[in-house]
């Protein structure tokens, strides 16, 4: 092993040594990572001008030199020991780097090329913008969905919010009913006088309750919070939330049913979720038109004076006088019927 790849190895040791740990990193650190940085680069210096001159990149040396100092950051990131030296690593990530800003570049410099006069074409040089400028193939592509997507994507993110915002809300009116409740809770005589004798001192609003009483509320708030989440707004069932939380699934009812109940009232009173408690309201009830003055209503009894209605009698005829009545319709195609005068109905001594 060289001078050169033992002083390598200890200026990348020191490196990784100082890099960043769960995200913190001092100023020291930082300042042995840049001196032990430039040490590298100073000791590849060599090899870094000797694939530049190799891709053909002399045009284009500070590009080049940019590139191969990425490279030496990934070579670091990548380094294990137990694998291979770090000259192996760097040489690796440096030609990749040369060779990728060689096709950037969109020139072709291998010799080979160089004599059939070949050079490499880009596709973006094929479409031009309005401004004739160069455009990228990627860049004509349209998405037809993109917009809705993105609307979709943004309305999920605020009724997200406004979910989180409204079982907050609710939260915190829970908790404040349930202190209130421990507030007005009796307390043994010592309790209470002790308290008194304090005066009017700076209290919040949890002085005086018992701390194991607030952990217990705090628990049963969690709990109401995870089950108005998944039933309210999610799609859980009760027989879920009941395996899961070990409330009763009427308990679970009864939960959900006043949770909806006091989240709708805190949607219509909170100028935050107005939009909210306005939207899917029923439509003003359209007024019943006033019946027409002259519409009458329909009598329960028949009219009399209908043909229908009418009542007829049915008196007996001679056969002479059919053969008169026949002889009378005689003129039409069709005898249909004879006609029977009308008479009063008789009554039941005539009858008789």
């Amino acid at each position: 092993m060289s001078k050169i790849t033992i002083a390598l190895e200890a200026a990348v040791q020191t490196v990784i040594e100082n890099a960043a740990k769960d995200g913190k990193q001092t100023n020291r650190q930082r300042a042995e990572i840049d001196r032990a940085f430039a040490r590298i680069l100073k000791l590849i210096a060599p090899r870094i001008r000797h694939f530049i001159r190799q891709y053909g990149l002399t045009a284009h040396w500070d590009d080049a030199e940019q590139c191969c100092a990425i490279a030496v950051h990934r070579a670091i990131q990548a380094y294990e020991p137990e694998k291979a030296q770090f000259t192996t690593f760097v040489n690796w990530q440096i030609r990749g780097e040369l060779q990728s800003l060689r096709f950037r570049l969109m020139t072709d410099q291998r010799p080979s090329a160089k004599k059939v006069e070949a050079t490499t074409v880009s596709l973006s040089a094929m479409v031009t913008s309005a401004d004739g400028d160069e455009m990228s193939p990627e860049a004509m592509i349209e998405d037809e969905d993109a917009l809705e997507r993105t609307e979709s994507a943004a309305s999920d993110y605020l009724a997200d919010g406004a979910i989180s915002s409204l079982i907050e809300a609710y939260v915190d009116h829970l908790r404040k009913v349930g202190i209130e409740q421990l507030r007005r809770r009796p307390r043994p005589k010592r309790e209470e006088a002790a308290l008194r004798r304090e005066g009017p001192r700076l209290r919040t609003a949890t002085h005086g309750i018992d701390p194991a009483e607030l952990e217990k509320l705090e628990a049963k708030l969690e709990r109401d919070r995870e089950i108005v989440a998944r039933r309210v707004f999610q799609t859980a069932t009760l027989d879920d939330l009941s395996m899961e939380t070990g409330v009763t699934k009427e308990r679970v009812r009864q939960i959900t049913k006043r949770a909806a109940k006091v989240i709708a009232e805190i949607a219509a009173a909170d100028p935050r979720f107005s939009v909210m408690a306005e939207y899917g309201e029923p439509a003003t009830a359209k007024r019943r038109q006033p019946a027409a003055a002259a519409r009458t209503a329909t009598p329960i009894l028949p009219d009399a004076s209908l043909p229908h209605n009418l009542l007829s009698g049915v008196v007996a005829i001679d056969a002479a006088s059919i053969d008169t009545v026949v002889a009378a319709e005689a003129n039409r195609e069709t005898v249909e019927a004879i006609v029977i005068a009308a008479a009063p109905v008789p009554n039941s001594a005539a009858l008789h």
